[in-house]
């Protein structure tokens, strides 16, 4: 199974857990000490074997829809025109609700009740509003985790980076080549847009297991935990899964905006400082030499004219089974007081 797949079931697996939990806690609160208006009178064990039987039904729903949302459109509309899709995701998702409540409830419960009856019994409001900001409550998550990126919302909420603490990392900086060339003849806006459209393609990247850290200008910045940026040769075939789509859709940037982007890169691992900072935004951020050297390999691609240069450390750490590395020497590094060794590479 691929990555993709991996985190696309990893949504669906979190969207069961959340829905089936959201039930069970209505239950809860619904069920016990309360005494039921409406017709509908399901028992505290019922209404929790309902909500183990329904959670995972309407998870794998919200979930699929969630992953349509985030590959098919997100990058396609305004977050106001996403708000309301979801808007309207969430009343659907109330009525597929309702009408499989239908089936199911009456029958368990050997009780005779029409449709129309069904839907505006006592008690039947409070149960739509609570399904409504359920659903909106998860989807916002689910956003405000996108915008993160990887988990890092959850990692927050756990208190994992409070305290700052050390771990191995690889980082790759990517640089559009030409941009102040392509700036000055496109335009503030059109410039702007081709950057957009070069980071949603950059989204490949996961499919290497890479996690976007920081987009800064026409520069974003990956980074991959150790063992994670090793195996399988991921950092060096995130590069490449990169080059390729844009490559793939040249023709769209060719008529869009008259060029074809192209982006070069740096690589280097070692030991950062992972810590949370910000009051009023909260982000996850990396400190360290490791990061500074990373930058400082890039800047030597149009030295070298090479798309992707790496540090000496790094290479040694790579399977060299695929790859063909070649010393380019050992290069002052501005703000380093030891020279580096860098190489290329190709596949």
């Amino acid at each position: 199974m691929n990555f993709r797949n991996k985190h696309r079931w990893k949504i669906i697996g979190t969207y069961c857990i959340g829905w089936t939990l959201a039930f069970i806690f209505f239950s809860i609160i619904r069920g016990v000490g309360a005494t039921e208006d409406g017709a509908i009178d399901l028992s505290f064990a019922s209404s929790i074997l309902y909500s183990i039987i329904i959670g995972p039904i309407f998870g794998a729903i919200s979930g699929y829809a969630q992953i349509f949302t985030d590959e098919r459109i997100y990058k396609r509309t305004s977050a106001r025109n996403l708000f309301f899709t979801r808007f309207l995701f969430s009343v659907i998702f109330l009525i597929l609700l309702v009408l499989l409540s239908f089936l199911v409830i009456p029958p368990f419960l050997e009780i005779e009740i029409g449709f129309f009856e069904f839907i505006i019994d006592n008690g039947s409001f409070p149960i739509y509003l609570y399904v409504f900001c359920v659903d909106v409550f998860m989807g916002s998550l689910s956003q405000i985790n996108l915008m993160l990126g990887g988990n890092n919302l959850w990692k927050i909420l756990w208190g994992k980076f409070y305290v700052p603490h050390e771990e191995n990392r690889i980082f790759m900086f990517l640089d559009l080549q030409s941009s102040t060339e392509y700036a000055e003849r496109l335009g503030h806006i059109e410039y702007s847009m081709l950057i957009r459209d070069c980071f949603n393609d950059l989204g490949v990247v996961i499919e290497s297991e890479a996690e976007i850290y920081q987009y800064v200008g026409d520069e974003a910045i990956l980074t991959w935990k150790l063992r994670d940026g090793l195996r399988n040769q991921n950092c060096i075939n995130a590069f490449f899964s990169f080059k390729n789509q844009l490559l793939k859709k040249k023709d769209y940037y060719k008529e869009k905006y008259n060029v074809v982007p192209f982006f070069k890169a740096g690589l280097n691992d070692g030991v950062v400082v992972a810590t949370e900072v910000g009051k009023y935004k909260k982000e996850i951020a990396y400190h360290g030499d490791t990061i500074n050297t990373a930058a400082r390999i890039q800047g030597k691609c149009n030295e070298f004219q090479q798309e992707l240069l790496l540090s000496e450390s790094l290479k040694n750490k790579l399977d060299p089974t695929h790859i063909q590395f070649e010393l380019l020497g050992r290069i002052p590094l501005r703000g380093k007081q030891a020279d580096v060794n860098i190489y290329s590479l190709s596949k």
